[in-house]
């Protein structure tokens, strides 16, 4: 537990070229498919809110053990700890830097909970070192990295799920499996929903980290900065360097149910986003009211976020709306064209028995050796992400206009004024004089689903790459 000094994490990292450079007969050395009984040694990274998580989940498996914990601050080590030691009866090793669990051959997977700005390059660096990976939503903290994963998953033969867990509630697949039946009609806009309270986060003063804190370490692969309050454990989520905003937070999983129900749905061609962040002023970056807007052809996916108190749509506050021919899903529940009454989806075969969770579906996959078994496989994470991350570049480009006269970007989209329309109620409810106010109209981006990249648009392509820190840059042989 004692504070691991920057000299031994640089002798114990094997660091090279940019990354962790495992040799591929590491990976091909990893445990084959693993029998029932057989025990899967996993680590869990990350001890904050979503870790907590994940350490319940597993220590709710048959033959699955938790042999490490790993997290920058080890001011939660004594207190995860005793959690898995009262459950399981066995204490597991505590370390600050994943690198070092990485290096035990005996450790088959490695699930991640920590800040966004960590995902992709761990998991990259895990599979690299012959390891299975759960990965916290999103994916990725930029497109490419989250590219990067993808193909590491596929170099080193690993089995990589993603933390978008509707994927494997019962009802969602039935909607999707409805929905691209085509039983009712045309899917016009498939709606996602963040309506979420998000209050001030104030402002917090540059300050010496606490001494448990290896604040070097977890800032890893981002700029150098000084260390303040609002970073350590939570708030990280509101500043671009470590987070995506609630778009990328909560909504990344209500973003992958929109997705999901659009036929062969990767990257759009086209995304505009818009929004603010209202009602306060504090040390946040992100928006905390934001619409996206995604052309998918034939279908339109529309995004809200709302962090300021609101009233939910269509019954719906975190969740999904499709609009189609034959009616609206609102949520799970049908509601026919012209009807306010619920009825029954059509069937289409689906099955509803009872479905493992997520982790269950993780550790069976680990198993079977088969990705394909996954519910949330890192190739559906990626995607899902990204349309994330391709509203956030829109957002992060636009300018300043005022909410009257009504911008004339959308055209005669009917449906996306119907949506500014009702985010100016939400935000005159909470007191917004609009009159006065200005809001960040973002910059329309053509993409190019093939090569993940920006249509004439180096400022945005520079954002959906990132960058790093050295010691921590993507491998080049993945990239």
């Amino acid at each position: 537990m004692s504070r691991i000094t920057r000299r031994r994490l640089l002798e114990s990292s094997l660091l090279a070229g940019g990354g962790l450079l495992f040799s591929r007969s590491i990976a091909k050395a990893a445990r084959g498919v693993l029998g029932a009984n057989e025990r899967v040694r996993v680590a869990v990274a990350g001890l904050n809110g979503r870790g907590v998580s994940h350490i319940g989940a597993y220590l709710g498996m048959e033959n699955v053990e938790i042999a490490y914990l790993v997290d920058p601050d080890s001011r939660l080590f004594a207190s995860r700890m005793k959690k898995v030691a009262d459950k399981s009866g066995r204490e597991p090793a505590v370390v600050q830097d994943i690198r070092r669990v990485l290096e035990d051959k005996t450790v088959d997977a490695v699930s991640l909970a920590t800040p966004n700005h960590w995902h992709s390059l761990m998991t990259i660096w895990a599979c690299q070192a012959g390891k299975d990976v759960y990965v916290e939503k999103p994916l990725s903290h930029n497109i490419r990295e989250g590219r990067v994963a993808v193909q590491a998953a596929r170099r080193y033969g690993r089995i990589v799920q993603h933390g978008t867990q509707s994927r494997s509630r019962g009802g969602w697949d039935e909607v999707v499996a409805v929905i691209r039946s085509g039983k009712l009609g045309r899917l016009l806009v498939s709606r996602g929903l963040c309506y979420k309270s998000r209050p001030s986060i104030g402002f917090k003063s540059p300050t010496q980290p606490p001494s448990e804190l290896n604040f070097d370490l977890w800032l890893g692969p981002v700029r150098e900065q000084p260390y303040h309050e609002n970073l350590v454990h939570y708030n990280w989520h509101w500043f671009w360097d470590t987070g995506n905003g609630d778009i990328g937070n909560q909504g990344v999983h209500e973003m992958d149910k929109a997705r999901w129900a659009i036929p062969e749905a990767t990257l759009p061609k086209s995304v505009i986003s818009l929004g603010g962040r209202f009602g306060y002023e504090d040390q946040g970056e992100t928006p905390n009211t934001q619409i996206a807007i995604f052309d998918y052809g034939q279908t339109q996916l529309i995004f809200e976020v709302r962090g300021l108190p609101t009233d939910k749509y269509l019954g719906q506050a975190c969740g999904n709306v499709y609009h189609l021919e034959g009616g609206t899903i609102r949520g799970t529940t049908f509601y026919p064209e012209g009807s306010n009454e619920p009825a029954p989806l059509p069937d289409v075969g689906y099955d509803k028995g009872p479905k493992p969770s997520i982790f269950e579906n993780f550790i069976a996959a680990v198993r079977s050796r088969k990705s394909s078994d996954l519910t949330a496989e890192v190739l559906e994470g990626h995607y899902s992400s990204a349309l994330c991350h391709l509203a956030n570049a829109s957002y992060r480009l636009g300018e300043l206009v005022p909410f009257n006269p009504r911008t004339r970007a959308f055209g005669d989209n009917t449906e996306v004024f119907e949506t500014l329309g009702r985010m100016e109620e939400h935000l005159a409810k909470n007191g917004l004089k609009l009159d006065a106010t200005k809001y960040r109209l973002g910059r329309k981006l053509v993409v190019d689903p093939s090569s993940e990249r920006v249509v004439g648009d180096d400022q945005a392509n520079q954002i959906l790459e990132g960058t790093y820190r050295k010691g921590y840059e993507l491998p080049a042989d993945l990239a």
